[in-house]
């Protein structure tokens, strides 16, 4: 029985939904019953209709042009595959999975990603999205910083070349 290639199942399902745009082509990628999880957001759907409609009338459309990811590290396992990402984009459209109700700010951001992908028989059973919600929020101008325990890019250019002090928050007299 050939060994299937979860890593590239992913790979097409992400070309779908963020280069091809192609809502019907990415759930092609999915099980049966699938469901998908933005955890921060809590949006996503529940078995192949909601999903495609999510997809199709919410998602794969409405990403700002000039949207990246950089992949920190893959975990492949016998049905899983987890990737860290770092997401890049300039928040000029309405990203509704991300920031629901938000108008564009025109902010550039840079956000960490990780994404938990279950398999069955071959095809994505779910999508498991997490990302810091505080650090997006920063970013685009939502949420100030200032007193409280959080970080905006800073922490993703940390994950790409550990240019900044991890204990930065930490106060004087617990470092």
């Amino acid at each position: 029985m050939p060994v299937l290639d979860l890593g590239a199942v992913f790979d097409e399902h992400l070309r779908d939904e963020f280069e091809l745009h192609d809502a019907a082509a990415t759930m092609e990628t999915m099980s049966a019953d699938p469901h998908l999880y933005h955890a921060p957001t809590m949006i996503g759907g529940n078995g192949r209709n909601e999903i495609l409609a999510f997809y199709r009338d919410h998602f794969v459309n409405t990403w700002p042009k000039d949207t990246s990811t950089t992949r920190i590290s893959r975990t492949i396992g016998e049905d899983q595959v987890v990737d860290e990402l770092v997401m890049t984009f300039t928040h000029d459209t309405m990203i509704e999975a991300l920031l629901p109700g938000v108008a564009p700010t025109g902010r550039r951001v840079s956000l960490p990603v990780v994404v938990v992908v279950k398999f069955h028989e071959g095809k994505i059973a779910h999508e498991h999205i997490y990302w810091d919600q505080a650090c997006l929020l920063v970013q685009v101008g939502l949420l100030d910083p200032l007193g409280l325990p959080v970080t905006g890019a800073a922490q993703a250019q940390n994950l790409l070349d550990r240019s900044y002090a991890t204990n930065a928050l930490l106060s004087s007299k617990n470092a």
